[in-house]
Formats: C-alpha cells, structure tokens, sequence
C-alpha cells in the first residue's frame, strides 16, 4: 500500500469511501455482511482510511462501517465524517448532529471530520456566524473530539477562493474536491488544486472514477488502454493520473463490492506513474467525452446577449451533464438567479453568428434547459435526505 504523511499520521492513498456500499436484493439495505467482508480486505492489504457522512444511505452508512470497524483496534484505523451543512432544512443544531453521529459509528471521537460540500448553495449558511456552524466543530477539535478538521466541496472557483479567504477557511486543515482527468478541465479542477495548494492544504480526492464513468470509455478506446497495459484495469488508470498529481494526499473510493476493492488495492500497491506518452493516449482516449460541445470559452457569444448570460460557463454545464446526471453542474445552475439560467436564453441567435466555433448555441441551451427542468434539484434532494435521517434518528 502507498502511504501518504499528513502531520504526525502515516495515512493509505487509497481510502475506502462508504457512499456506495453494498446493498441486498431489494436495492435498498446494506449487506452489512458484504461491507465486514470488504473492511478485512481493507485492513489487511493496508486501508486505513475510511471516510463516511450523515446523509449517506439515507444515514445507514455511519451505522454500519462503524459495526464492522469494531473489529480493529481503535488506533489501527481512522475515521471521518461529515457535518451537512448543506442541507438547509435539517432542523439540527451542530451539536444534535456530532452526537448522533458518534453515537452512530459507535466511537468517542473522529480522526477526520468535514464540513460537508461547502459551495455556493452552501456557503452563507456555513459561514453564518448566528449558527456558529464552524465554531463549534472548532471548539471539539480543541476537546479532542475531532482529530482534524476539513470540508468538502464542490463549489466553482469563486466561491472555494472566498470561503478559504474568510476566518472560517482558515481554520481549516485539509481540503476534498472531486477530482480526476476529465474533470481538470471540465471542473476546473486545475485550477482549484493550485488554489488549495497555495492556501498550504493538502488535497483529498472524490470520485476518482466519476461514479464509475471512468471506468470503461469504450470498447475502442478500454482496448488502446489496455493494449499499453495489460495487467492494469481501465480504473487503474484513473488512480495512476492522480498519484502524480502534487498535493495529492488521500484518494477516495466508493468501493460497492469486493471485487472493486481488490482491484483498486491493486492500482495502490506502488506508485507506477504515467509517462507522457500514456498520459497522452490516456487525454486522447476520454476527450470525445470531454468536449460534446466544442466551446473554447472565448467568450465572443458574451458581448452581444442581450440577457447577458454566462454562456461558456452554461455550455460547460451542458458537456458535464451529457455524461450522465452529476451533482455539480445541477448545484451550479440552481445557485443562478432566474435570469442567469439556460431557461432566460431569448434564442435571439445573435451569439451563434459571432461563435468561431458555429455552435448553434440557442439549440444547446434550449436542450439544457430541458435537461435541467427534468432533474432532481440539490435543494430537493438536501430536503429527501435531511426527511429520511431524521426519520432514522426519531427512530432510533
């Protein structure tokens, strides 16, 4: 197992992520069988790294990696969880949350803990001194209740830069971003990891796969890449990008069955970087996802719209979604004002006659538009969760 030096700890590269956890037939329930299965393997191939959040598995996950950690020796593991902030209509007091969730994963303390996807749907609620949201989870770090205080986020550049500004950001002491190769441009991810990196914070890395996007890009494409090396799944190249990225200190999986976690173990038994030609056959092989719409960003289509729409930014949106349902454009698009979105478009036309590119612009935010009417809303989704472990706790 690689390791990564994070203070005084000596933490695996890979850790085991608990969003996706097995389930048992009815699609629903945890195979708590399966996940102590998949934590032996972790520990004895080196995982020591396992991160879970209240909202996962509608608050299941926290219950079920802390059963099956139980068997392991408290300091021969670390822990990390996550306070959702970014779900407005909780109705919990920080401290009614931390408590639960202890409770929960059955321990006295987090080696780990987050703030949960600060960004701009987020980010005046995290930063909301009345609700004294981070200075709580300061005052337990100070307690020994948490070991080390970070966040997570899926927020654009602007609002990352000005949370890690601010007191709050400061106080801080690692920060989780989704990262990979198609997302370093698609997600300015570049450009987030330097941000971070000159604020002096390690990287934690989400969705390395992309949900399992990444994990088979065609046959064509899965063949040149296996062809360049052959005893290396297609996911092992995911993970081989990211170890050569600098800052890089824990890379998360969401492991749904033991065949996965042998697989990925496999990918962190030694640092085999990319050299630069597979890299470029790699860049090669997932750029028709990269780029549906060819937009450049030269931002030509920007001085003429009479609603004076971010239309790059839009279009970026439009590529990220053509993959498939993903959080962070949907969060994007939601923190707009009405007339900012793809729906305020007039189809004037006058920013396609201007594109280099001759992108019928109009069509693509008219289909946006369509897409984003049609999919389930951060809000709504934050308010689904917040409903179902609440229901769990008054349960419990």
């Amino acid at each position: 197992m690689i390791y990564s030096d994070f203070k005084d700890l000596r933490l695996s590269k890979l850790g085991f992520g608990a969003m996706r956890l097995p389930l048992q037939e009815d699609g629903k329930t945890i195979d708590a069988s399966a996940v102590s299965g998949m934590v032996a393997y972790a520990m004895e191939h080196g995982i020591n790294y396992f991160d879970t959040a209240f909202p996962y598995h509608a608050g299941f996950s926290e219950i079920v990696l802390g059963e099956a950690l139980k068997a392991y020796p408290r300091d021969s593991w670390y822990l990390a969880d996550k306070f959702p902030g970014h779900q407005h209509h909780l109705g919990m007091t920080p401290a009614e949350v931390f408590e639960q969730q202890l409770q929960k994963c059955g321990v006295d303390y987090f080696d780990f803990y987050l703030l949960h996807n600060v960004c701009e749907n987020s980010l005046d609620n995290y930063m909301d001194p009345s609700k004294g949201i981070v200075d709580y989870f300061v005052e337990q770090r100070r307690l020994g209740r948490i070991k080390h205080l970070g966040f997570s986020s899926h927020a654009n550049l602007g609002a990352l830069e000005e949370f890690l500004n601010s007191p709050y950001g400061a106080q801080m002491e690692f920060c989780q971003i989704q990262l990979n190769y198609l997302d370093w441009t698609l997600q300015n991810a570049r450009e987030k990891c330097g941000l971070i990196r000159s604020k002096g914070l390690p990287i934690w890395v989400m969705e390395p796969l992309r949900g399992g996007r990444l994990s088979s890009l065609g046959d064509e494409a899965d063949a040149a890449l296996k062809a360049l090396r052959p005893d290396e799944s297609v996911s092992a190249w995911a993970f081989r990008w990211l170890q050569s990225v600098p800052g890089v200190t824990v890379i998360l999986s969401g492991m749904s069955n033991l065949e996965q976690m042998v697989d990925n173990v496999h990918s962190f038994e030694a640092e085999r970087p990319l050299s630069a030609a597979e890299e470029a056959a790699l860049l090669d092989a997932v750029a028709p996802l990269r780029s549906r719409v060819p937009c450049t960003a030269c931002r030509y289509c920007c001085d003429g719209c009479p609603m004076e729409l971010d239309i790059p930014m839009l279009i970026a949106a439009y590529n990220d979604l053509s993959l498939g349902f993903n959080f962070t454009p949907v969060m994007r698009l939601e923190a707009l004002p009405e007339d900012k979105r793809p729906s305020a478009c007039l189809a004037c036309g006058a920013c396609a006659e201007i594109c280099p590119q001759h992108i019928p612009i109009p069509d693509v935010l008219a289909e946006l538009a369509e897409r984003y009417d049609s999919m389930p809303k951060w809000s709504d989704i934050c308010r689904q969760r917040a409903e179902e472990a609440a229901k769990l706790n008054k349960n419990d």
